[in-house]
């Protein structure tokens, strides 16, 4: 018996550890989602497309390349999550189709957008795509860039939009110099997350950090950040941010928002 209930013991005490880890901790950076609930219950997506093009601005040209292998993640998200997600090469075309007709609302040398113009685009999409598709939505992914400091705690972590990190460094040495301004900002990536219904109404909005695209120079003696080499690789940011975006659209089990 006295075997017994000291395996019971241990597995409790695990139990018990096992759900402390699970627990969410607060960060306060978390961002609170829009999200029309009611409109969602009365009418809800089942089957999206996720734009090549940004709801706003163009991304910068660096975070722009990596867009294609973060919507892939996005699109996996999505299935498994019950949506049925169109391949965007179908938008793809029907957008080179409208820019075509109506010409680009990007502004080549400012990135401002003709909202007009992209309106108009995006109508001629919606008709084509909910005809041959029976569309639901548009699933906007767009990647902006924000500045942090990594200065909490002895880590040197950055908080933004729901994650923190720790600072990467790149270049030949493994240190940072005592006088390094932890102060300084330096440049982040986020997730943005814009659905829009057939109609073109906004359903949700949300956001979710996903990792920095600065890294301390070690090569440079005053200490200062410069733009990764290799940006938005790790897998496990990502996929946090990814859900953290998309909450409480799908619910994040792990959601260190404000409960």
């Amino acid at each position: 018996m006295r075997i017994v209930l000291a395996r019971l013991g241990a597995l409790l005490t695990l139990c018990t550890v096992a759900a402390c880890s699970s627990t969410p901790s607060y960060n306060p950076t978390t961002f609170n989602s829009e999200i029309e609930t009611a409109k969602l219950a009365e009418k809800p997506i089942k089957t999206v497309v996720i734009p090549h093009v940004n709801l706003g601005m163009p991304s910068r040209n660096y975070l722009e390349k990596e867009a294609p292998r973060i919507d892939g993640m996005i699109s996996a998200y999505l299935k498994d999550n019950g949506y049925k997600v169109i391949p965007q090469r179908e938008f793809q075309q029907r957008w080179s189709t409208g820019v075509r007709a109506y010409g680009n609302p990007v502004e080549p040398t400012t990135g401002k957008v003709n909202m007009r113009t992209f309106a108009q685009i995006m109508e001629s999409i919606r008709d084509d795509m909910k005809k041959e598709f029976k569309l639901d939505a548009f699933v906007f992914t767009d990647l902006v860039e924000v500045e942090v400091a990594f200065n909490i705690g002895m880590k040197h972590l950055a908080r933004w939009d729901g994650v923190s990190r720790k600072p990467a460094l790149q270049g030949p040495g493994d240190g940072v110099s005592v006088d390094f301004d932890w102060n300084q900002l330096a440049a982040v990536a986020t997730l943005q997350v814009a659905v829009f219904d057939t109609d073109l109404q906004r359903l949700f909005f949300g956001r979710g950090g996903l990792d920095a695209t600065e890294a301390i120079d070690t090569r440079s003696s005053s200490g200062r950040f410069t733009r990764r080499r290799n940006m938005l690789e790790n897998y496990n940011h990502l996929y946090e941010g990814i859900q953290l975006a998309f909450h409480p659209l799908i619910e994040m089990k792990a959601w260190p928002g404000n409960p």
